[in-house]
C-alpha cells in the first residue's frame, strides 16, 4: 500500500462519471476544512489486514500535523500494481472504521469515480508526506540468487593439500605444526559464522577513534573519522597503484544496475550473495556487489584483439553493498557496505587463464607481505573435480609456490560461474576467518555478457574471464590489522600500525608552556617533508601526555624540556622497538621517510594541536 497525505486548509471533490462498475453510490460531493487528506492506493498481496498499519500510519501523521479531520481519497495512481477494486474497497472502509473507532472525523471520496477536486496545502514542513505500508508482521520475501540456494544444497568434501600437493583429507592431516590452518578449517567446515562476543577490533577502532557504527543507516554500513579515513585513503591508493604498476587499466562504474537486464539478471542468480533493491520510476534497481556488471558491459562494447590479452580493468568501488544476513554482522569483518577493489582480466584460453591465476596469486601475496599481512594468512582453494584432475601438477606447483600446505574445497559440480577459486584467508582472535586476496578462473560471463575478442584469423572468440581483488576489501583489510595487533597485545607485546598507515607518525610533546617556541621552530623543518606530525599542547602531565601517545600507538614519541632546548637533540622513544634515543629532528625525518619509502603518503586532516581537536566519540 502507498499513500500521500496533505494537510490541507480545505478539500473539495466533485464526482463525475463512473470509472467501473463496482463504483461505489450515494456520494455526489465532499467538502471539508482544515483536514487532513490522505492520497490511497492499495496494491497487488494487501489484504484487509493492512487496515491496521494503514489506520496507525494515518493517525501518526495526523498527531504530527495536530488535526482530527481525516479525508481517505482513493487514488490508484500512486502505484503500478493495484490490488482488486474488491479488496481496495474493502481495505479504506476498514481504515475509515478503525480511525473512527479512535476518535477521528473521518470522511472519504467515492470509490470508483472520475473526480474533480480543489485542495490548499498548508505548506509546512509535515504538510506532503508519502509512505509505504506493508501488513503487520508480514515482510517482502528476499531475492536469493539461484546460486546461494545451490551453494547450500551441494556437497563438497575438504582436503588439506601438503607442500608436495597431495590430497589428504582433513580429519588426517596432522596439525601440530600448523596450528592457525586448523583453525581455518574448523571455520570452512563448521560454517559457524556468527560471534559469540564482539571481536576485538571493534574496541580497538573505537577507542582510537578510526571507525564506529552509524545508527542512521542499515546496520553494516560505517561512518568513518579523520584517522581512520587516513588509513582506508593509503590503502586505497596503496592498492589502485599496485595494480596500476601491474598493467590494469582504471576505470568508473555505475553503482546501481537494472534488475530485469538479461545479462545481468542471469548473473545474480549466478552469484553467492544478496542484494540492496531500490525502485526508480517504478524500476527496480540493484546497488552492486562488485565492479562485474559494469566492466562486463564496458567489455561487451569493446573492440579486442588477440594482441591486447592478456587485457585487465580495474576500479576501486567505493562502494560495493551486499544484504550480509544480520546476524552474521561483525564489525569491519563483515559488513553490508565495502570499499572493493576489484580486477577483471580477459583471457584467451585455459592456458593464458591458468599463466594469469599463477602470476596473481604471487601479486597477492607481495601485496599482504607490503602490508604485513602475509604470514597472518592461510590458504584456501575451491575447485571443481573435473578440473583439478586435470590440472594435478599445476595446483602441485602452486602449492609450492605458496610454500605451506592449504584447505582444499572440492566440488563434484560447479555451482557458481567459476571453477576454481583462491582465497587467503585472515584468522582472527576468535578462531573466525575473513577472505582478503582472492582470484577465480570464471567461464560463464563471456557468453551471459557476449563479450568476444577477435582471434589471430579474424574471427570473434569467447575470452575467459579472472576476477581478482588483490586486497579484498579494505575494511577487511582494516580489520586484519587491528585483529592482528590485538593478538600481539594478548601475548603482551606493543601493538602499532605500520609506520606509513599511523595517522600520527611522530608526537612531540612539550614539557612547559616555555617549550612551545622552540617546538615550534623545529616543526618549521618538517614542511613539506613527508612526515605526519602533531604537537601535545594540552594542560596535561607530561606521564599523562606520554600514556595518551602509547594508547594511540604513535610510532615515535619525542619529548622537549630544557635539555632538547640546549643540546637540540629530542628525547625519542621508539615504539617497535622499546628503544629511547636521543635524535635529531632530521634524523628523526630520516627515520619516518624510509619507514614511507614505496608506499604512497596523506596529510592527517586534524589540527596539528592536540587542544584544538574535537572528541569524535565520548567513551560512556
Amino acid at each position: 500500500m502507498r499513500i500521500l497525505t496533505i494537510h490541507s486548509d480545505y478539500i473539495e471533490v466533485e464526482t463525475k462519471s463512473k470509472a467501473i462498475k463496482q463504483a461505489e453510490e450515494g456520494i455526489n460531493e465532499l467538502k471539508e476544512k482544515e483536514c487532513l487528506v490522505v492520497f490511497t492506493s492499495v496494491e497487488k498481496g494487501d489484504s484487509v489486514k493492512i487496515a491496521e498499519a494503514y489506520a496507525e500510519e494515518v493517525m501518526k501523521v495526523a498527531e504530527q500535523v495536530k488535526t482530527k479531520n481525516i479525508v481517505l481519497y482513493p487514488y490508484v495512481h500512486l502505484t503500478s500494481n493495484p490490488a482488486s477494486p474488491s479488496v481496495a474497497m474493502e481495505v479504506l472502509h476498514e481504515g475509515e472504521k478503525l480511525l473512527k473507532e479512535k476518535g477521528y472525523s473521518v470522511k472519504h471520496a467515492p470509490f470508483g469515480w472520475y473526480k474533480a477536486f480543489t485542495l490548499k496545502a498548508k505548506g509546512h514542513p509535515l504538510s506532503e508526506l508519502s509512505r509505504e505500508i506493508k501488513e503487520v508482521g508480514v515482510e517482502k520475501k528476499e531475492e536469493v540468487s539461484e546460486s546461494l540456494k545451490k551453494e547450500k544444497e551441494m556437497k563438497s568434501r575438504f582436503y588439506i593439500m601438503d607442500v608436495n600437493g597431495e590430497l589428504i583429507p582433513v580429519e588426517k592431516f596432522n596439525y601440530a605444526k600448523h596450528e592457525n590452518l586448523r583453525k581455518f578449517m574448523k571455520y570452512e567446515t563448521e560454517k559457524v559464522r556468527a560471534y559469540e562476543k564482539a571481536p576485538p577490533h571493534i574496541k580497538i577502532m573505537q577507542e582510537h577513534e578510526l571507525v564506529d557504527y552509524e545508527p542512521g543507516t542499515d546496520p553494516g554500513n560505517f561512518r568513518w573519522y579523520p584517522k581512520g579515513r587516513l588509513i582506508k585513503k593509503l590503502l586505497e591508493r596503496w592498492i589502485t597503484d599496485f595494480c596500476i604498476r601491474y598493467g590494469a587499466m582504471e576505470v568508473e562504474t555505475p553503482l546501481m544496475y537494472d534488475y530485469e537486464h538479461p545479462a545481468l539478471k542471469k548473473y545474480l542468480n549466478r552469484f553467492p550473495a544478496r542484494q540492496y533493491v531500490v525502485k526508480s520510476d517504478e524500476k527496480e534497481f540493484f546497488l552492486r556487489f562488485a565492479a562485474c556488471f559494469g566492466q562486463f558491459l564496458m567489455a561487451h562494447d569493446m573492440v579486442v584483439s588477440y594482441k591486447d590479452l592478456p587485457l585487465k580493468m580495474y576500479e576501486l568501488t567505493r562502494y560495493s553493498f551486499r544484504r550480509e544476513q544480520s546476524g552474521e554482522l561483525a564489525g569491519l569483518k563483515r559488513l553490508r557496505a565495502f570499499t572493493m577493489p576489484d580486477m577483471h582480466t580477459l583471457v584467451a584460453d585455459i592456458g593464458q587463464a591458468k599463466e594469469e591465476f599463477e602470476r596473481q596469486l604471487e601479486k597477492g601475496m607481495e601485496w599482504l607481505k607490503s602490508v604485513g599481512l602475509l604470514e597472518e594468512t592461510e590458504v584456501g582453494f575451491r575447485i571443481v573435480k573435473d578440473f583439478y584432475e586435470e590440472n594435478r601438477e599445476w595446483y602441485k606447483k602452486l602449492v609450492k609456490k605458496i610454500g605451506r600446505p592449504i584447505l582444499v574445497e572440492m566440488f563434484n559440480e560447479r555451482y557458481a560461474y567459476f571453477i576454481t577459486k583462491f582465497e587467503f584467508n585472515f584468522v582472527d582472535a576468535m578462531e573466525k576467518a575473513s577472505a582478503l586476496t582472492t582470484v577465480q578462473i570464471d567461464v560463464e560471463n563471456a557468453d551471459t555478457y557476449d563479450i568476444s575478442y577477435v582471434n589471430e584469423k579474424g574471427g570473434k572468440k569467447r575470452p575467459l574471464i579472472l576476477h581478482a581483488s588483490l586486497s579484498g576489501s579494505l575494511e577487511r583489510v582494516v580489520y586484519a590489522l587491528l585483529e592482528k595487533e590485538a593478538m600481539r597485545m594478548q601475548k603482551g607485546e606493543k601493538a602499532m600500525l605500520p609506520v606509513w598507515l599511523s595517522p600520527t607518525q611522530l608526537r612531540i610533546i612539550p614539557i612547559a608552556e616555555r617549550h612551545m617556541k622552540f617546538v615550534e621552530k623545529i616543526t618549521k623543518k618538517l614542511d613539506g617533508r613527508n612526515v605526519r606530525y602533531d604537537i601535545d599542547d594540552r594542560e596535561e602531565s607530561l606521564n599523562k601526555k606520554i600514556r595518551s601517545a602509547e594508547r594511540e600507538w604513535v610510532p615515535f614519541i619525542a619529548v622537549v624540556g630544557d635539555k632538547e632546548m640546549e643540546t637540540g637533540k629530542l628525547a625519542v622513544t621508539i615504539r617497535k622497538t622499546g628503544k629511547k634515543k636521543e635524535m635529531g629532528i632530521e634524523e628523526i625525518v630520516e627515520e619516518i621517510e624510509k619507514e614511507n619509502e614505496g608506499k604512497p603518503f596523506e596529510v592527517l586532516s586534524l589540527p596539528v594541536l592536540l587542544s584544538k581537536r574535537p572528541v569524535f566519540r565520548q567513551v560512556l
